[in-house]
């Protein structure tokens, strides 16, 4: 046998340079790669290294959050504004309402610099209302629904005595008839 399996003994083009000059492999059996990496070796010659896993020299590398000042206006702006209409992937020049809103912001912000952030959000609002993009508030308080057991109920007494009047109706008006038959 050509020796290990291994690349630590050697690279594989070694190994089938040494079967093929041994005759275990045929030249008719040489794979296809072989004269593409006979013809052009690597600059480099592959070789094995035993990685380190001694726990002294593995460190714990933390990546660091990225946070840019526009993710900042834009959670404030999900937090404060429902997202309108989902954009189309299929359209390469397409801009969501949040991405419009956030360069808006930043427009204003170099222009007025003296406003703090919630009147300069206020004020970017504004501004696309004037450009003709209405921005829909989210209900920072949910309204408190009345449970679906007691509308129905309400409902069913509507329809019950709504009922009770149209046969109390019905037999007035039948009374009535009959009263002026009779003579």
């Amino acid at each position: 046998m050509a020796g290990s399996r291994l690349e630590r003994v050697g690279t594989v083009f070694t190994r089938v340079r040494d079967l093929m000059r041994s005759g275990v492999i045929k030249l008719q059996q040489k794979p296809i790669w072989y004269d593409v990496y006979k013809a052009f070796p690597p600059k480099r010659e592959p070789l094995y290294v035993k990685p380190d896993n001694r726990a002294s020299s593995r460190k714990q590398q933390t990546v660091p959050e990225i946070l840019y000042r526009e993710d900042e206006v834009r959670v404030k702006f999900y937090k404060q504004y429902k997202a309108g209409l989902a954009f189309e992937l299929s359209k390469p020049n397409s801009v969501s309402l949040c991405q419009r809103f956030v360069d808006k912001y930043m427009a204003l912000k170099s222009c007025h610099s003296e406003l703090n952030d919630s009147a300069l959000f206020e004020e970017t609002g504004k501004a696309l209302l004037v450009d003709g993009i209405i921005l829909r508030r989210r209900q920072l308080t949910p309204v408190a629904a009345e449970p679906r057991d007691s509308i129905l109920k309400l409902k069913l007494a509507d329809l019950l005595a709504d009922q009770q009047a149209a046969s109390a109706n019905s037999e007035e008006t039948t009374a009535h008839t009959t009263d002026t038959q009779a003579p």
